[in-house]
């Protein structure tokens, strides 16, 4: 039995810039954290007890004898990618998904993890996002970028940069002290409505040119990256950063947010967040917010009519939490675990 542990991501700057379209022309970059919010995959071979051969459990339950009739895309696919055959797969999450998390991108992270540690095979963090990328980009053809699933696999507060030649992860050192306060000044709420983020970006492509404001949220990565590294910089900067990220994200096509969505993000910097946006390719989810601690009682009672999500910043990526070799053998036409 395989279990692992993923967590989901939150993107600050640069969303857009990721897609592969863009990046290959003009080259991009995504600043984000992963948080302490997380899905579990629990893999296992099944014993051949059943008259099915494969069952699967997340949103529903699937039953099945040949893979092929398998209705989730990215565990079909997974399963033939990775030759897996006769097992049980169980899908857990601490959050919703379609929220804007990246959280089907880092069930697939997390589910090609426990494949690969089911057969026996060691996969690094390029391989596991790797892997995802080609699952979910062109073997489910789902529209949408590549960040997701490299933080997903990588984990922590990274700045990841796109080119014609691929991909490159870079931490992002800061002081402790600093990143803490950082971690203070970010307050979360879910808005209850969710989506599938490729939906989002099939509506919002060809409907207006966006590549201006692309490159202006290309190069605030920069200047978000200098706010958290300079000691000497004013760290509110960032909440200003993102109020100007979410509005030239708000250009960039109509399917981004809604009418209520807009609402809601004025009250909270009414109520006297610095700034803030909505998490992943918008159209629900997630709304995050900058805010001073002394404002964070009035933005909390701002948003009182949604949920409050807590959290904090992680320490790494995908991981295998729960290892437990099984051995069978044939014992008069049944399989028998054996210790």
């Amino acid at each position: 039995m395989i279990i692992t542990k993923t967590p989901f991501r939150m993107s600050f700057f640069g969303g857009g810039t990721d897609m592969p379209d863009f990046f290959r022309e003009y080259g991009g970059a995504v600043l984000s954290t992963t948080f302490d919010k997380y899905c579990y995959v629990n893999v296992r071979h099944l014993p051949r007890f059943f008259d099915y051969s494969t069952e699967l459990s997340y949103s529903k339950i699937e039953r099945v004898t040949a893979l092929d009739s398998i209705v989730h895309p990215a565990i079909r696919n997974a399963m033939h990618m990775l030759d897996m055959h006769e097992i049980r797969l169980t899908y857990e999450g601490d959050l919703p998904a379609r929220s804007g998390l990246g959280t089907s991108s880092s069930f697939a992270v997390g589910m090609l993890n426990a494949f690969y540690a089911l057969k026996g095979k060691y996969a690094d963090k390029r391989l596991l996002a790797d892997k995802a990328i080609y699952l979910e980009r062109e073997l489910c053809n789902e529209t949408g970028g590549w960040q997701d699933q490299i933080a997903a696999a990588f984990g922590v507060l990274n700045k990841i940069t796109f080119s014609s030649e691929g991909y490159e992860v870079k931490p992002v050192i800061i002081h402790p002290e600093r990143k803490q306060q950082l971690d203070n000044n970010l307050l979360m709420f879910f808005t209850g409505f969710t989506r599938f983020s490729s939906d989002v970006q099939k509506a919002n492509a060809g409907k207006v040119d966006k590549t201006k404001q692309l490159l202006e949220m290309y190069g605030l990565v920069d200047e978000a990256e200098i706010v958290l590294t300079d000691k000497h910089s004013d760290l509110n900067d960032f909440g200003r950063l993102l109020d100007h990220t979410w509005h030239l994200k708000r250009q960039t096509g109509n399917a981004v947010s809604t009418n209520s969505i807009d609402e809601l993000y004025q009250k909270g910097i009414n109520a006297g967040a610095i700034g803030g946006k909505l998490l992943g390719a918008g159209g629900g989810g997630f709304l995050v917010f900058y805010v001073e601690p002394d404002k964070q009682d009035a933005v909390k009672k701002a948003m009182s009519d949604l949920l409050y999500i807590p959290f904090h910043f992680e320490n790494g990526g995908t991981r295998v939490i729960y290892y437990a070799a099984e051995d069978y053998k044939l014992n008069d036409e049944r399989m028998v675990a054996c210790k």
